[in-house]
This record gives C-alpha cells, structure tokens and sequence, in this order.
C-alpha cells in the first residue's frame, strides 16, 4: 500500500492520561503528517516555538493501528469526539472525501467528509454492546475514484463503575436446626455485577451483613450465611430476618451497592418433655355406663411441634388397669380415658389410676435434659344408679325329651336386683322370640315348663329369652337368652333311603344280586343307627327273591332261580321289613319294585317292558315318535299295495263289494266298551250311549244280526280287554268285519290297526333290537299281575 490513511486520536491530554490509551495508525508508507489538532506539536516535538514541522520517512511499513477507543456513558453536551482518519493522499484543500459505513456508521458514529473527525452521536453502554466495526477510505472528489482502499477498523467501549451488584433473589428463605452449633451453615446468597470484570474492580464483590448479628454472619467472599450464636432456641425465638449486602470496588469507598433480605427460621428438634399441667385429674362416671364409653380427657403440653409433640399416655398402676383404657388422639395429642368394662357402685366407688405420658420419638442429643416424660393421678368416682336385675348366668342351656308331656319343667334361671334395696324380681318369656307359645315360666321363681307338646324332627332347638324386672321398677327390665334342646326318643320307623329302580335280566342265575339297599330314619338314637332288613313272611312262600341283611345298615336283594321272562311277568313287588335298634324298636315294610328286562350277556339292560322302553332305550321322546310314525308309513303304503291288488282281483270276479261295519267304542285303562245300537249284544253292560253305525248303502238292516258278525265283534271285544300292551288312557278301538268268502280279503284301513295275525312283523327284529320291541308287541299277550 503505497499510501494510507492515517487515523489520528486526539481526546484531551487528562482523558489519555486516566485511561491510558495508546496512538497508532493504520499501516502506511510515507510521511506522518501532525496537522493543526493533532496530538502534539513542534514545540512538544523538540521543533522550538516556531512550530517547525517534524518530517518522518520510512522505507517500510511501520505502525500497525487499526483500533479506536471510547468511554462508555459520556454524559457531556456536545458530541463525543472518537478520532480522526486522514490520508498523506489529502493535500487538505477539500479534494477529499472521507466515506465511513459499518456498524452504527450513520446512526451512533458519524464523519466529518472533509476532515475525517469521528464522532460518537449518543451516550453508548458497554453492558449492551463493547466493540463496534467500521469500514473507512478517502475517495477524490473531482474523479470519485478511491484514493484509499477500504480499510476496517474497532472501535471498543471501555467500562466504568456503572451497575450495582444484583442478587439473584430479592428475598431468601432458609432454616436452620434450633440448637445448632456456632457455624453451622443456612444458605449462600449470590449477587452479580453486568461491569467488566477483566477491567479494575467494578465487577468485584464483596459481602457484608447489615441487619441479623449477632446471631448470623456472612462470609465476604462466597456469601455463606451461618449461625454466631450458640443454643438458639426456637421456643424463644423462632424467626429471624437477615440483611445481606452486596458491594463492588471490593468493598471499597465509591463502590455501588444491592442489598437482600434472608427470612431465617429456626426448625423443631425434640429438646422439651411433655409436661401435665397438674399432677391431678378427677372424673365420674355412672355404673351404668357402658364399655367403651368416654370418661374424661387428659392434655400434657409439650414446647415442641409436629413429631418431636407427639405423645403417647399409658396406665401404670395396677388398680383399674384391667377396668379403664386409655389412648392418644393423633389429632389433638390427648389422652383419651375409656371405660374397658363395666364399673359396679356396690362393689367400688372410687378407682385411682396413674397416667404417664412419654414422647413417641427421642432424640438421643437431648436425653441429658429429659426425663422425656411425666406422671399424674386419676380419681374416677362411680355414681350410683337403679339397675336393672342382673341374671346369675349370661345365657342358659337346658335339655327336654320330645316324648315329654305338657306342663314338664325343662329348667330354671334365677336373677336378683344389684341395688341396696335388693327389689323383688318378676319373670316372664319374652313372646317375640317363642311366637308358638311352646314355653312359659313361672313368675315367682323362674322354672321354665313346657306348654305344647314338641317334636324334635321338626324343631332339635327351641332359643327363647327370659325377661327379669322389677316389682317396683317395671322400666328396670333385663333379659337372658336359653336355649333349649329336645332330646330324641325312637318315634319313627326306618324307610327305604331312597327310591329303587331295580331291575332283573331274563338270563339272572339264582344267587345273583340285583340291587344294594339302604334305610334312613330322622330319629338320633345313642350311638348311632343301627338297621336290619329281612323279606316279609308273607312274601317267604313261593318267593322269587330274597333279601339278605349285610349287618351294616345295608342289604342285598337276591335272586333264588335262573331265568325269569318279561312276557310272562314284566315285574315283580319285593315286601322288605326294616327295623331299627332303638327302644322301643320300630320297623316299617317297603316294597321294591322289580322289573323284568332283557340283557346283554354282560348283564347290561337293553330292553324292559313297554312302559320303560323310552328309558332302556335310550331315545329321547321325539326321537321314539319319529321311529313310530317312519314304520307306520311303511306299514301303510304296503296295506295300500295289497288292498290295489284284491281291488282288482274282485272286479275280476265280478263278484259284488263286501260292506265293512264298524263300531267305534270308546277305552279306558285296558277296557274296551261297545254301544252301538247295532252291536251284537245291546243289552250287555258293556254298551251303552247310543254311538252311530257306519254302514254301506245298500245294505240290509237285518243283515248286522247274523250270529257271524255277533261273533267277530266280540272275540275282538276280549282281545281288547285282555290287550296287556294297550295305554293306560282313553283310545279309540275299532271293531270292522268285512264277511267272507271275498278273495280281496280285508279292504278296510282300519283292519290294520285291529288285526295283526294277517301281517308278519318279524322283519322288524332286522332292523335292530330297538325294532324289536314293535314285532313283539303285535298280538302278544302279556300280564302285569303282581304274585
């Protein structure tokens, strides 16, 4: 650069001399140039007073200056003046222009174009901003082409003593232990200062305290408050305010100054006893006061607070230990004196207690001042008061047979009056609880006698309550439960403990067993039931079966042949005699029923009589009707077949239509009726009603009278009656005879439910041996007579 700017700083001489500032230059070859201004002049320069210019020549570069500074706060009227920037390039006849840009170039620092003096236009703060950057260069005011290139240049805002030390709070809480040894830390307050603290000491604190000695002091250094006094008791005092101040210039005269305020409170420790406030405590309670109610309140004091008050009350005598309680409410810290059970004026009039109190948690630093607890006395005085008559027991047990006859005395309660005066007592039984009036009790002296007969199957227990008054008080009432139990005499006979379906298989051997009996009896003998089972004599002649006692109240049902057949008998009544052990001995006959069923070669049921093949089956009710009705539409559509067939084979007779008469009689319970005016024998009791003929046109009226229609409507009368397989309700049978000598043989649909010696069924046993059954019912007689 062959020539350069030449910036030139000319504050007065005490402003450099406080601050200390040194003068540079940009860097420049050429001549240094000290106008009018400039700092120095000839005569300080060595020139004499005729202001001899001072020339200086270098070959190279030499000062490298390239900074500005500036007071921060200037507080004077006119503009604060910065520097100057010159150019040896300016012969100073206003040919140059000085042109300044950068930060706060316009608006805080403005040039001089002409002389290139710098300016500070507004009172600058460091705490906001300490350097600035400018760019500065000489431009030529005929050519406007730059005489200087741009050259940056700072300028930095130095730091006076402005702001104040700051805390971070404007008030401070802290607690600290009572008692606590002389330098036991609190809290550290910080304060700070925005001031350089790289330059003097305006950023320097230092702490000291103004208000809060002697019983706390502060380091001046770190602002760590602690305790100065020794054995500060909360109970005496127990806040403190603290005034901490803060100054910078550590500490020294003209220094600026913040101050805050540190609210002290000295926390609880276990240093005071529970105290009684008086060594006597008296109260009175009634005799008839009941447990559990309060019978006074005891408070002990206690300086401390919050858990380190927290106390605990206790009996320590041996008189009424046993009579009274006594507790701490958590709330109020009392002791709560109670009634434990009941007290007796007659007994003892006046009880006298010791109480102690202790504190719940201790702390071991203080034992020294204890003892940490304290005693007192507590008279209870027990007032005397009418009382209801007092039963010798709380409740009775008494005992009376079932057997026994009215008016039998079950027992007796006694009760007496606990006062002095000993009044007459009065019984009576409270009816609510004996609402059948089964008991009463004589009034003078309480035996209690039986009033209805009992039964001890229906009722074991009786609990009734006797009441006891007064004669001269009848509000004075007190009560006593009995209870009473009937004893059991041997009244009821054993029966069969539950129901029996027995059954025996066509294939039993003789000896086989068939069923396991047992015997129950609501009866409670002494040491148990004991049973024995036996056949009924009346049943031993001819018996089929026989029962054999097992001697534990259990017994075998037996067979005494092989083989036994359903179609002969489909059941058989077994008489069997069951005694019991008591005194008298009772005994009852149960009858087993027995029926007869066909069995696989396991002895496995399959199938038994008509009324049970639902049962043996297996099949549901739904599933049996679908069964039916499938084999009735097959029998149907082959009786259809066949009656087509002997249609056809008439007409090819030309023989002439046989008319079918029908009666239609009404059955009930195996029974089968005619009354039909038309029927073979009008006048039998078995007809009656006046029921209609179905008869074919054509047909003369004589024509029912012949013996051989008189003589099939009744055969099929018997077989109706005699039908062991008929329902046991109200059916319809029909009766239909069509002649003879017809080769179609039976047209009628009817003939098939009368008649089933025409088909052959058997064809049913290949369907399996649920079918079976079916074949076996058509045209099979058996019978259900019992023998």
């Amino acid at each position: 650069m062959r020539s350069g700017l030449l910036p030139l700083l000319l504050p007065p001489l005490l402003l450099v001399q406080q601050c200390g500032l040194a003068l540079a230059t940009l860097r420049t070859i050429g001549a240094l140039r000290r106008g009018p201004g400039a700092l120095g002049t000839s005569e300080e320069a060595g020139g004499g007073p005729g202001g001899v210019e001072l020339l200086l020549r270098r070959s190279k570069r030499g000062w490298a200056w390239n900074q500005f500074y500036l007071m921060e706060e200037f507080m004077g009227d006119s503009l604060q003046y910065v520097g100057k920037l010159h150019s040896d390039q300016d012969p100073g006849d206003g040919t140059v222009r000085y042109v300044l840009t950068g930060e706060g170039a316009g608006d805080l620092f403005t040039i001089d174009q002409r002389s290139g003096d710098i300016h500070a236009t507004k009172r600058l703060d460091r705490e906001e901003r300490s350097v600035y950057t400018l760019r500065a260069r000489a431009v030529s005011n005929k050519t406007g082409r730059a005489l200087e290139d741009w050259t940056n240049f700072t300028i930095k805002i130095h730091d006076i003593n402005d702001n104040a030390p700051t805390f971070t709070k404007s008030v401070y809480m802290a607690s600290v232990p009572e008692m606590s040894d002389v330098g036991t830390s609190v809290i550290t307050v910080t304060a700070t200062d925005a001031d350089d603290i790289s330059y003097g000491n305006s950023a320097r604190v230092v702490y000291s305290i103004l208000q809060g000695q002697p019983y706390f002091s502060v380091e001046p250094n770190t602002g760590v408050i602690r305790t100065a006094l020794q054995d500060m008791n909360r109970e005496n005092r127990e806040h403190y305010q603290v005034v901490i101040q803060a100054k910078d210039m550590a500490g020294q005269m003209g220094g600026l100054s913040g101050t805050t305020t540190v609210s002290i409170t000295l926390s609880d420790v276990n240093n005071n006893p529970p105290r009684f406030p008086q060594g006597v405590y008296q109260f009175s309670i009634p005799e008839s006061a009941q447990p559990g109610s309060v019978i006074g309140v005891l408070h002990a004091r206690d300086n401390d607070v919050g858990r380190n008050a927290e106390m605990e009350y206790k009996i320590t005598s041996e008189d009424g230990r046993d009579i009274f309680k006594i507790s701490t409410d958590k709330d109020t810290q009392e002791g709560v004196l109670t009634l434990n059970r009941h007290v007796d004026y007659e007994t003892k009039r006046m009880h006298t207690l010791r109480v102690q109190v202790d504190n719940r948690y201790l702390d071991p630093r203080f034992r020294s001042l204890g003892p940490f607890h304290d005693t007192a006395l507590v008279k209870v005085a027990v007032e005397d008061e009418n009382e209801p008559p007092v039963f010798q027991r709380s409740s009775y047990v008494m005992e009376v047979l079932e057997s026994a006859p009215v008016g039998t005395i079950v027992g007796a309660v006694s009760a007496m009056d606990p006062d002095n005066n000993r009044s007459p007592v009065r019984y009576s039984v409270d009816r609510h609880t004996d609402m059948d009036r089964v008991f009463n009790v004589y009034p003078g002296n309480g035996s209690v006698y039986l009033q209805k007969t009992l039964d001890r199957e229906t009722l074991p227990w009786h609990n009734i309550s006797i009441r006891a008054e007064e004669f001269n008080n009848l509000n004075q009432i007190s009560r006593v439960p009995v209870s009473i139990k009937v004893l059991d005499v041997n009244d009821n006979p054993p029966i069969f403990a539950t129901f029996y379906e027995t059954f025996v298989c066509e294939n039993a051997k003789a000896g086989q067993r068939i069923q396991m009996i047992s015997a129950t009896d609501p009866d409670e003998p002494i040491g148990g039931q004991r049973f024995s089972f036996r056949l009924a004599p009346e049943a031993s002649v001819k018996a089929n079966f026989t029962v054999r006692d097992n001697n534990d109240n259990t017994a075998m049902i037996l067979t005494l042949r092989s083989g036994y057949s359903r179609l002969h008998r489909s059941r058989y009544l077994i008489p069997v005699v069951i005694a019991d052990g008591g005194s008298p001995m009772l005994s009852s006959t149960n009858t087993l029923t027995v029926r007869v069923c066909s069995c696989d070669r396991d002895g496995n049921m399959k199938l038994c009589n008509a009324e049970a093949q639902a049962l043996t089956a297996g099949l549901s009710t739904g599933a049996l009707v679908a069964i039916l009705l499938c084999v009735c539409i097959l029998l149907r559509g082959a009786r259809r077949q066949a009656w087509s067939a002997s249609r056809r084979a008439a007409r090819r007779t030309a023989r002439g239509p046989d008319i079918p008469a029908r009666c239609a009689t009404p059955r009930r319970w195996r029974t089968a009726s005619c009354a039909a005016t038309s029927c073979p024998t009008p006048s039998s009791p078995r007809c009656r009603g006046d029921l209609p003929v179905l008869d074919a046109p054509g047909l003369a009226p004589g024509a029912l009278d012949n013996g051989t229609r008189r003589d099939f409507i009744a055969q099929r009368l018997a077989e109706n009656d005699s039908d062991p397989t008929a329902p046991p309700y109200d059916s319809l049978a029909t009766y239909a005879y069509e002649g003879s000598g017809s080769v179609a043989h039976s047209l009628s649909s009817l003939e098939s439910a009368a008649s089933d010696g025409d088909h052959d069924y058997n064809y049913l046993s290949d369907w399996g041996p649920r079918f079976k059954k079916l074949a076996d019912m058509y045209g099979t007689e058996d019978s259900d007579k019992d023998s």
